[in-house]
């Protein structure tokens, strides 16, 4: 591992989430959580109950959840109770903003759907991981990481709490520490902001030997299916691991499945996950670039949401997620070029018709 650095990497939620409870059940200042799904199940209340305790000890407990994603607390008595226990609960951005008499589209967009747990400020948290039980056994990748990004970090969390508490003051000018090899780069709906996007449409540009993306969502921006493109047209490897059924199908997988004809055209290699739901969210580019965190490969995480992800240039851990990769597409199968065109026309008409809204998915 790096000398400054160190990590772990979990393939499954189980595993991360009894790592998480480890690492909050030792917090002696501060434990902030931001999330975009929590829902208090077994797992969830498991996680109440230590942030409570420790909340009790004098350790400073905030929780930064998104209105749509957790909205089973939204508005509810549980959330005055969390409060009544010395733990601050703060919501991204309402569903219906207060000064609209009538539902708001745009509510369902520009969302925080970045998870992210940072623990006395020296541990951090982040990956495509919810708190769900549902989620349990979905194929999910996070990282627990130690290191001068997690300064990063608590500085991002920093900004979404203040702007979910409709602060508009800056934050205090510091000096992040410097690291290398580690970044944790965000992204915002503002086109001055989607740095993770252009982040990762530079590095698949760059790209000479192989790319390895998985995304439980596949509706790429036209730019970015175009950067793809023209790497598997100049040789290099492309795979890209999605899920058989997502669970949102079939809306998001018919707009996948809109671009495989282009994408296997182009050389780009295609495989569908058959064992539990992968829901993991990484790219991987020749063994020296990498990332994983909450953004998906779909319009709504790259326009239009809020995402952040651990991106690096360290080598061992670009080929640890290599690794996993390779593990699970002995757990998918190929999409075959001559069977996907010789569908028959009936099967094809969705993903035709889904085009027209794809751009919005």
């Amino acid at each position: 591992m790096s000398s400054s650095t160190l990590w772990d990497l979990y393939p499954s939620n189980q595993e991360a989430w009894e790592a998480m409870l480890a690492d909050c059940a030792k917090a002696t200042k501060t434990i902030d959580l931001e999330q975009f799904i929590f829902v208090k199940d077994d797992f969830g209340q498991k996680l109440i109950d230590i942030c409570t305790e420790r909340a009790q000890a004098g350790v400073k407990v905030r929780f930064l959840w998104d209105a749509a994603g957790s909205f089973s607390f939204w508005g509810s008595s549980i959330a005055d109770d969390l409060k009544s226990k010395n733990i601050e609960l703060l919501f991204w951005k309402t569903l219906i903003p207060s000064y609209f008499k009538v539902p708001n589209i745009r509510s369902w967009f520009l969302r925080n759907h970045r998870r992210a747990l940072i623990i006395d400020q020296k541990i951090g948290y982040t990956g495509s991981i919810c708190v769900q039980d549902a989620m349990k056994n979905w194929r999910d990748t996070n990282v627990r990481i130690e290191g001068a990004v997690v300064a990063k970090m608590q500085y991002e969390f920093e900004r979404m709490w203040m702007k979910a508490n409709r602060r508009n003051q800056s934050l205090p000018v510091i000096q992040l520490p410097i690291d290398l090899e580690f970044a944790y780069i965000t992204n915002s709906p503002s086109p001055r902001k989607r740095h993770l996007y252009h982040a990762v449409v530079t590095a698949i540009r760059d790209a000479r030997k192989y790319i390895y993306i998985t995304s439980p969502y596949f509706v790429p921006t036209h730019r970015l299916l175009r950067v793809i493109k023209l790497a598997a047209h100049r040789g290099v490897d492309v795979r890209i691991l999605l899920p058989e059924k997502s669970d949102h199908y079939p809306t998001l997988d018919l707009g996948a499945r809109s671009y495989f004809t282009t994408l296997m055209e182009s050389g780009a290699h295609i495989f569908l996950y058959e064992g539990n739901l992968v829901h993991s969210k990484t790219i991987i580019i020749d063994d020296n670039w990498a990332a994983v965190g909450s953004m998906n490969f779909d319009s709504v995480s790259l326009l239009y949401n809020y995402e952040a992800n651990i991106v690096t240039s360290n080598r061992k851990f670009a080929k640890e997620l290599a690794a996993h990769f390779s593990t699970d597409i002995c757990s998918a199968r190929e999409v075959i070029m001559a069977e996907w065109k010789n569908r028959f026309f009936i099967e094809k008409i969705p993903e035709i018709l889904i085009k027209v809204v794809r751009k919005f998915l």
